[in-house]
């Protein structure tokens, strides 16, 4: 990649934006936006209480990561986003168009099991399976790619790192 691609680092709950997203940012020489510091304290509440957020919930968020994805337009950058439906990443390409996204996929036990080692995260793993149900894979239209999550967190990064090379430059 010559030109800096604006990443999304998505995927559900538990498979390592947190991790993957500051290690592919290093990588790439971009800086580094978590996801969930863009979240009002509204939906921070209603995760940690166990209840999934709705579109409308969703929408000033999504709507704010875009904002910063469109900020890093040419000179790249690596924001984490759970980015679950279709609906939500047409969003996103909507403020930002030359996003891609690197969709981190893994087995459902392997990712439940990360999760429940975590500590001081508001996600708890009762929302996994709304996760899931939610989950849209990135479909052969959206500029990204899938990465599993088997391994060490500097295995993944350098496979998402290599795959992204495969993808087009962006758009300004």
């Amino acid at each position: 990649m010559n030109t800096p691609h604006v990443v999304v680092v998505m995927g559900v709950a538990g498979t390592g934006k947190t991790t993957i997203g500051p290690l592919l940012a290093a990588r790439l020489g971009v800086p580094y936006a978590e996801g969930d510091d863009f979240h009002p304290q509204s939906n921070i509440a209603k995760m940690s209480a166990g209840t999934p957020l709705t579109d409308d919930d969703r929408w000033p968020w999504l709507d704010a990561i875009g904002d910063w994805a469109q900020g890093r337009a040419g000179l790249g950058g690596v924001v984490s986003c759970s980015a679950l439906k279709r609906s939500y990443r047409d969003r996103l390409r909507a403020a930002a168009p030359g996003v891609v996204f690197v969709h981190l996929t893994g087995d459902r036990a392997l990712i439940e099991d990360r999760m429940s080692h975590r500590q001081g995260h508001f996600m708890p793993t009762a929302l996994l399976d709304s996760q899931f149900a939610t989950l849209q894979p990135l479909e052969p239209d959206e500029a990204g790619v899938a990465v599993n999550v088997t391994g060490s967190p500097e295995e993944i990064t350098a496979r998402a790192a290599t795959a992204l090379t495969s993808l087009s430059e962006p758009t300004p």
